[in-house]
C-alpha cells in the first residue's frame, strides 16, 4: 500500500462494512446532505436556534459512530493496537457528531417551523 487513492479507500471500506451497508451509508450521506442544502437553501440562511438544538446531539452521535464501527467490523477497544488507531477512532466520532448535527438540523428544518415564523 504505497498509495493513498480514492479507489483503495473504497475498497477497504467496502471490505470493512460490506459492499450493501458501505454504499447504504454513502446513499444516506448523500440524501441528508441534499436535505441540508435545500433546507438551508430555503431558509436563506442557518437559524441559529435549530443549530444550537442539534448541537446538542453531537456527542450521542459520536458515541453513536464508534459502538456502530465497533460493532460492524466485529472489534472491541481492547484491539486498538497503536497512535493510527486513536486518531481513527477519533475521525469516526467526529464524523458521527458531525452527522447527527446535520441529521438533526435537517429534520427540525423539514419538520419545524420555517425561518421566518416563530421557531
Amino acid at each position: 500500500m504505497k498509495e493513498l487513492t480514492p479507489g483503495m479507500m473504497i475498497a477497504v471500506f467496502e471490505e470493512m462494512f460490506g459492499m450493501s451497508l458501505f454504499w447504504a451509508l454513502v446513499a444516506g450521506a448523500v440524501l441528508v446532505t441534499l436535505a441540508f442544502l435545500f433546507v438551508v437553501l430555503r431558509d436563506r440562511k442557518l437559524v441559529a436556534s435549530r443549530l444550537v438544538r442539534a448541537e446538542l446531539l453531537a456527542p450521542i452521535g459520536a458515541i453513536a459512530a464508534i459502538l456502530f464501527v465497533q460493532f460492524v467490523t466485529s472489534s472491541g477497544f481492547s484491539d486498538i493496537g497503536g497512535p493510527i488507531d486513536v486518531i481513527a477512532l477519533i475521525l469516526i466520532g467526529v464524523a458521527g457528531a458531525g452527522g447527527l448535527t446535520v441529521l438533526a438540523y435537517v429534520l427540525q428544518g423539514l419538520l419545524g417551523n420555517r425561518a421566518g415564523k416563530a421557531s
